[in-house]
């Protein structure tokens, strides 16, 4: 399979993170730079070349659309009404391929093929499986990108869009990683927190041996946790795999059973569900064509608590050693759901029923390329988005979209708690309108960069990131940013000083919504 630029991409039979393209030397140059072709790396390359622009696109993985395209086909958002431009655009055309206006719940081959088609109707150039491996600056400017194939970059301005957030640290931008203390901006639901959500409801027993401590504590659980109620720390929510499955025999593959199965860390599951849990396909959320997005639901699920801290900032060699693992584990539950004889029949009989997609994933024997990285590093700028944006106690004057979901953290770690396991660090908030995300939030301080746009890792606190980091909100951030760097560029500006009187009348124009009044409510999603 070939690019636009001609260069071959390899293809593998196992899902990977770091995977770079053949090693080449070749420079090229562009006035827009964007680092990662997830599903807002796309809509901004669309967006700028529209413009006029000369875009270079670096996407490392061998696929477009991030999570989009990558299993998360039920759309997360919590009011339709906040989704304008391109964004909205690309919900229109699912809405096209399935033959009605909009859809929100689409299967990831097809959220894939869009962007693919989108992107091959404009000039921009698409470079995949590119690693960026250093930056030079100049004048507080970044102006190259060496990437790890050898290929060199430059440009006049560039976006990092990726969900990691490389490009941004490698550039010399501040930013954080893990949770704040509820002190540190006077919230009310970041650091620390035991709810009562994805929470074990009876008490199970952590210890390998079951009421024998010094038998050691079963895998996944903390030893020795200090639990300080709204502290920091260095945590960060858990990832997992958006999985696209079925009950269609004509494309059902049997949840494989992965190498280096280790039954030790599904005894806390089979405790869990000893105790009545029965909830195990509440998260089998329907999409098109017989297939789901099944997700993350209760305690001990596909989310791979506590195993992701060092990822964020992590070498790629080490990512791909997580993502590996990530794999295993989920593979590994999904298996054992279906087919450990321990499992209640309730679950596993019906379990057995369902499997992989053979038409969804194919490089990956039907399990997805992308790995749910739900929050990793956070840039720290002259505006920090924050619980008070959220609730409109604190409303940004400069908006460049809407985000409009929940205040949203899935759990970051497990440990003992009052003599039983416990599950710590998922919020689910609710009840709040769409609310403004600042322009301010998506550039770096000045003093860092002068020409760099970050609409993923942006400027917010943990609890505040949870409720912007959804796929929608991505694209729109992203679409303003490329706006935003071509007056940048027409007037010969650093990013934080165009005028935002004039950005805002390029974003309307753009049909991007800058403002939220309650008639506009049109709910969440609305399946066909």
């Amino acid at each position: 399979m070939a690019s636009k630029s001609g260069e071959l991409i390899l293809m593998s039979a196992q899902p990977s993170y770091f995977k770079p393209a053949p090693s080449h030397s070749e420079t090229v140059t562009a006035d827009l730079c964007i680092y990662s072709g997830v599903s807002g790396g796309v809509i901004a390359a669309i967006e700028a070349s529209r413009r006029g622009l000369s875009v270079v696109l670096l996407e490392p993985s061998a696929h477009l659309g991030g999570m989009t395209a990558g299993g998360l086909g039920c759309t997360d958002i919590g009011n339709k009404a906040a989704i304008g431009g391109l964004s909205r655009e690309f919900y229109e055309r699912a809405g096209r391929h399935y033959g009605v206006k909009e859809e929100w719940r689409f299967e990831p081959h097809v959220a894939e093929m869009i962007y693919d088609q989108w992107l091959a109707e404009t000039s921009v150039r698409l470079f995949k499986r590119q690693f960026v491996e250093s930056v030079t600056k100049e004048n507080g400017a970044i102006t190259a990108l060496k990437i790890v194939s050898g290929l060199i970059v430059k440009a006049r301005m560039f976006i990092d869009a990726s969900y990691e957030g490389d490009l941004m640290a490698l550039a010399g931008v501040s930013f954080t990683v893990g949770r704040e203390a509820n002190s540190v901006y006077g919230e009310s639901h970041n650091g620390q927190q035991i709810r009562s959500s994805h929470q074990f409801k009876f008490p199970v027993d952590p210890y390998v041996i079951p009421g024998v401590p010094s038998s050691g504590l079963l895998p996944g659980i903390e030893a020795d946790a200090t639990y300080v109620p709204g502290a920091g720390d260095h945590r960060v929510q858990s990832y997992n795999f958006r999985m696209c499955l079925t009950q269609r025999e004509d494309i059902r593959i049997p949840f494989p059973k992965p190498a280096g199965y280790d039954d030790a860390w599904y005894v806390l599951l089979k405790r869990h569900l000893a105790t009545g849990w029965n909830e195990a396909f509440n998260k089998f959320d329907p999409i098109r064509n017989g297939k789901t997005d099944t997700n993350n639901h209760g305690a001990v699920s596909t989310d791979f608590i506590g195993m992701n801290y060092s990822f964020p900032e992590a070498g790629y060699a080490e990512r791909e050693r997580i993502f590996q693992a990530h794999v295993t584990y989920q593979q590994g539950i999904m298996w054992c759901l279906a087919n450990d004889p321990e499992i209640p029949a309730a679950i596993r009989e019906p379990m057995s029923t369902w499997g992989l997609c053979k038409d969804e994933f194919v490089d990956g024997g039907g399990w997805p390329h992308q790995l749910y990285v739900r929050e990793a590093r956070r840039m720290i700028s002259d505006y920090v988005m924050t619980e008070h944006n959220c609730t409109a106690k604190a409303v940004a004057d400069d908006p460049v979209g809407l985000a409009a979901y929940t205040m949203d953290s899935h759990n970051c770690r497990r440990l003992v708690h009052e003599g039983s396991v416990k599950n710590e660090g998922d919020v689910q908030v609710h009840g709040f309108p769409p609310y403004t995300v600042s322009y301010r939030s998506i550039v770096p301080k000045k003093t860092e960069c002068s020409n760099l746009f970050v609409p993923f890792c942006l400027s917010a606190s943990h609890i505040a990131f949870g409720s912007i980091r959804m796929e929608p909100v991505h694209m729109v951030l992203s679409q303003s940013a490329a706006i935003a760097a071509h007056i940048a560029l027409k007037e010969g500006r650093a990013v934080q000083d165009i005028d935002y009187p004039a950005l805002k009348a390029e974003l309307l124009a753009a049909k991007q919504v800058l403002m939220w009044t309650p008639e506009m409510n049109q709910g969440p999603y609305q399946p066909n």
